[in-house]
């Protein structure tokens, strides 16, 4: 409730006045049928026109007012629940902007992307319904209760009979859709998943001429979340059979009993009509009540798995940071002992009892087969993962003393999975930097030798690209993540296997130009191609991971 209260109590007026106009709709609900009964027990039976026309026009009035109530009521409920939603929609994208990449490693893609759009939105319209519903079918319960005692007690005896059963069956119902509604979000999550995973790769689908089989996997997967969202479904629908055979059997026995005091003269033919409408009223609440009820399930499932969203700590954070006002000024880097497992306690360490050091200005290749550790090892520098044991300083400092925004600042990456963003090619690349401006962009571009296709776009850096830079060919995509990399003016530069879509030539005039324009840099090479390291300089070496 915590994530939802700060959100409620910047928009009080949506969750006080829905609620009010809500309710003042309601009290006409069980005023017109009241009205009704008089025109036709006193001014239909004696023919007293006067009396039906003014009657009727009170009636208008109310049935007006009613609108009027019923439109703002609705308004403040769905303008609350949206902003509320939105809200801790916001709070959800950071919460996991914060995460380390173990902490997202506990979580699929599709997970996440349920949990921040379906699960909030099933919040969302729960929030809408109680606004709407809570305070109004109350009202209109008690109302309509009163309302038929004050007509006929001993008819309305009848109601309370009923209402305990229904309240039972609810319960059961409920009780019963709870879990379901888990296994549907859950199903959900592995849907996305898939559509996800699907689409991402759909070139590698094809080039393997794989759609049959994920046509059939896919039908699979839907199926499962048909099976199971009919299973919790079914449960709700039960509700609207329920209460309809509730209503019959009800309004069945109140004709029977008020038919027969009609026909001794105890009770006029309006006050039936009225109390009929007044059963309807209570019974129409019930079900309005156990719709919430309903909804509230579904919504607690949802909210169950957003809390594991926002109550996720991560495993790191800016709390050991001594140095908050330190900035990595040289880019010197020493591993002490270094040991890493991707989870603790289990299995073989990835990268066991590393020490090395790497002096500023250096420029160190990091060579080793697949599966070495290599794109662990530097991911370990910018704290993307934290060592098991061991320690890491940069300049001498134990990295965990550097706020991460500091760290990561003082340090680019360029990992083996090239990620452009839709945009413009200028966009891109001042992801490295906001404020660089025209002249370090050519610059970066230049040692990237990227300038020599996008100076060939017909719109230059302006030119737009497509999510995941899909308009351009792999080696571009390298140019540029590159070029994006050199515009933030790093202490370290890490380079993950990112020239492996480049030619020899093309490849050896980017490390050249890397070397020669950046000589203050600390510069990490990843690479499987041996020729990549031989324009390293005497001094410096190359890392052999095993």
């Amino acid at each position: 409730m915590k994530k939802y209260k700060e959100h409620i109590k910047k928009h009080w007026y949506c969750f006080l006045l829905a609620p009010i106009f809500m309710t003042l709709e309601a009290a006409g609900e069980f005023i017109l049928p009241f009205i009704n009964a008089n025109i036709i027990d006193q001014g239909a039976a004696s023919g007293d026109i006067p009396y039906i026309l003014e009657n009727g026009f009170y009636m208008l009035l109310i049935a007006a007012a009613m609108l009027a109530f019923g439109v703002l009521g609705a308004f403040f409920a769905v303008r609350g629940s949206a902003r509320v939603a939105a809200g801790v929609r916001r709070d959800a994208f950071a919460r996991i902007q914060t995460f380390s990449f173990s902490d997202i490693d506990r979580f699929s893609n599709g997970s996440l992307i349920t949990r921040v759009t379906n699960d909030i939105t099933q919040v969302q319209t729960f929030l809408q319904t109680l606004m709407r519903g809570f305070f109004r079918s109350p009202v209109m319960l008690v109302g309509a209760l009163v309302m038929s005692f004050r007509l006929n007690a001993e008819i309305a005896m009848v109601i309370l009979i009923v209402l305990p059963f229904l309240a039972i069956a609810t319960f059961l119902i409920i009780k019963t859709a709870s879990p379901r509604y888990t296994v549907m979000q859950e199903r959900i999550d592995t849907l996305n998943t898939g559509i996800g995973e699907t689409i991402t790769n759909e070139k590698v689908i094809k080039s393997f001429v794989r759609e049959e089989y994920e046509k059939e996997k896919f039908r699979k997967i839907n199926t499962a979340l048909m099976d199971k969202s009919i299973a919790a479904l079914k449960m709700m629908i039960l509700m609207q059979p329920v209460s309809a055979l509730a209503i019959n059997v009800t309004t069945l026995v109140v004709v029977w009993v008020a038919g027969r005091q009609i026909m001794i003269g105890g009770m006029e033919i309006g006050s039936l009509t009225a109390f009929i409408t007044y059963l309807s009223q209570v019974l129409t609440a019930l079900n309005f009540l156990a719709n919430i009820f309903l909804q509230g399930t579904r919504a607690a499932a949802s909210n169950r798995r957003l809390s594991e969203v926002m109550n996720t700590v991560p495993d790191i954070s800016d709390e050991n940071a001594s140095r908050r006002d330190c900035h990595v000024e040289k880019g010197s880097i020493e591993f002490r002992n270094v040991s890493f497992r991707y989870f603790k306690n289990t299995g073989a360490p990835v990268l066991d009892d590393i020490s090395v050091k790497m002096e500023p200005g250096e420029f160190v290749g990091i060579i080793g087969s697949t599966g070495s550790g290599k794109s662990t090892f530097v991911s370990l520098i910018p704290r993307l993962y934290d060592v098991t044991e061991g320690e890491i300083r940069i300049d001498g400092h134990p990295v965990q003393e550097y706020p991460l925004r500091h760290l990561r600042d003082a340090i680019a990456m360029v990992l083996q999975k090239n990620t452009l963003f839709s945009g413009t090619v200028k966009d891109n690349l001042r992801w490295g930097k906001e404020t660089a401006t025209d002249e370090e962009i050519d610059a970066a571009c230049r040692i990237a030798c990227a300038d020599e296709f996008v100076s060939a776009f017909p719109n230059g850096y302006e030119t737009d690209l497509s999510q995941g830079g899909v308009n351009l060919s792999g080696g571009q995509k390298q140019r540029l993540s590159i070029a994006r990399a050199l515009v933030r003016k790093p202490r370290i530069l890490i380079l993950d296997d990112c020239t492996s879509a480049l030619d020899a030539n093309t490849e050896a005039r980017v490390l050249q130009g890397i070397r020669q324009e950046t000589a203050d840099m600390t510069v990490l090479l990843i690479s499987q191609r041996t020729v990549s390291y031989t324009h390293l300089r005497a001094h410096e070496t190359t890392l052999h991971l095993v």
